[in-house]
């Protein structure tokens, strides 16, 4: 396939991820403006956000069978289309209801995203730069994520929240338009195992082999580092190093740096070998060490910073390689349905965290927090080790009923 068609490619999916990570994180920054126009309390504001994150979360594996099954390209229109539509017609509620009502909408079409994504770009981008495809497309949500606060308020601050939502939602319809016109590139059907190869599995059978479900756990992992770090590095060093916060909040701002950067490094790195598990452990055991001694040792603001984008690197250039694992033990067909189910492990992990961690801080010890966090890295990497290779692609032993 010429490189031109695998551009394309890269730069469609790569949008409508970058819309997905966004929409996740437009809707905070108006709970102000929502608790003055609706007056209900905080508690209800986040369920908004909860409602569109867990929807996404319990579909993506339903919709990742009938990706492989039925291909993934109408699905990715509708739910890009169902996404934005969602949250344009936010502007127009006139009952808080209503906003939960369209969140969880916007998560049903939230929830395409991740197996089309994945089933598409195995599909349609050359072997040889599928990984640059995969960290393009890891990189697209995270900047997804940094823009989706700021824009959203300087939208509101210009044209209210109600123009607000309506400007980003209807943003969302030129990819909508952009996938109809560019379909015949998308391609969504696989090619089938070679011969001589034995039946794949498929199903609940395929999830529930070793292989899967520990992958499931990985991501889970990986989630609950990230979110560790994301959510409490700013409390940690401020109350464990008396840091001012605001100094605080650049080394935070170096770790999402670092792991940004890092995310392209991890695809040119991983089209140029077939050893992801290797990579994968050689990138997150430093990271963790990074963290490790940040937790417990007495280093200077400058080496902080330092050794958190060095780590924010180093995990960041893990992932791509991490998501070729996962390729590599998907069988042929079956791609939307793994990628479907692993990445419910995401959420899963985000959702862990926070409250142990808050916990921990709150008892007086915040070192602890980024202990955690280096443990878990490492931990990652057992579990990684273990899932690995095809041969662990038996299912689960069930009791008998």
């Amino acid at each position: 396939m010429a490189r031109l068609p695998d551009t394309r490619v890269n730069l469609l999916i790569a949008t409508g991820h970058f819309l997905s990570h966004f929409y996740l994180l437009c809707l905070p920054p108006l709970f102000i403006a929502w608790q003055q126009s609706f007056h209900v309390s905080y508690a209800a504001l986040g369920l908004a956000v909860a409602l569109l994150s867990a929807v996404t979360a319990a579909l993506q594996t339903p919709v990742g069978f009938l990706v492989d099954r039925h291909g993934a390209r109408r699905f990715l229109i509708g739910g890009a289309a169902l996404m934005a539509l969602s949250i344009a017609a936010m502007s127009l509620a006139t009952e808080y209801w209503q906003i939960l009502a369209l969140a969880a909408l916007s998560g049903i079409g939230n929830a395409v995203i991740h197996p089309c994504d994945y089933a598409i770009l195995s599909a349609s981008v050359s072997g040889h730069r599928i990984g640059r495809a995969f960290s393009l497309h890891t990189f697209a949500g995270n900047v997804g994520f940094a823009a989706g606060p700021p824009l959203t308020i300087g939208l509101t601050l210009l044209l209210g929240w109600r123009g607000a939502l309506a400007v980003v939602g209807l943003a969302g319809l030129p990819l909508v338009a952009s996938i109809l016109w560019q379909s015949k590139i998308l391609l969504d059907r696989p090619p089938e195992a070679p011969a001589g190869v034995s039946p794949k599995l498929s199903g609940r059978a395929l999830l529930l082999t070793r292989a899967i479900l520990l992958f499931l756990l990985f991501y889970a992992m990986t989630s609950m580092a990230t979110t560790g770090v994301q959510a409490w590095l700013i409390t940690v060093l401020h109350q464990a190093r008396k840091m001012d916060v605001a100094l605080a909040s650049s080394v935070l701002t170096a770790y999402l740096v670092g792991v940004s950067g890092g995310v392209l490094v991890g695809g040119w790195v991983s089209d140029r070998t077939a050893h992801h598990f290797r990579l994968v452990a050689v990138l997150t055991v430093p990271a963790s060490l990074l963290f490790f001694a940040v937790a417990s040792l007495p280093l200077p603001v400058a080496l902080d910073f330092l050794c958190v984008f060095a780590a924010g690197m180093l995990f960041g250039t893990s992932r791509t390689p991490r998501d070729m694992m996962v390729k590599a033990a998907s069988p042929p067909g079956q791609v939307g349905t793994v990628f479907g189910f692993v990445s419910a492990g995401l959420p899963l992990g985000s959702a862990l965290t926070p409250v142990p961690f808050g916990f921990l801080i709150g008892a007086g010890y915040p070192a602890m927090v980024l202990l955690l966090v280096a443990a878990v890295m490492a931990a990652s990497v057992l579990v990684a080790a273990a899932a690995r290779g095809r041969r662990h692609l038996r299912p689960v032993a069930l009791p008998a009923e």
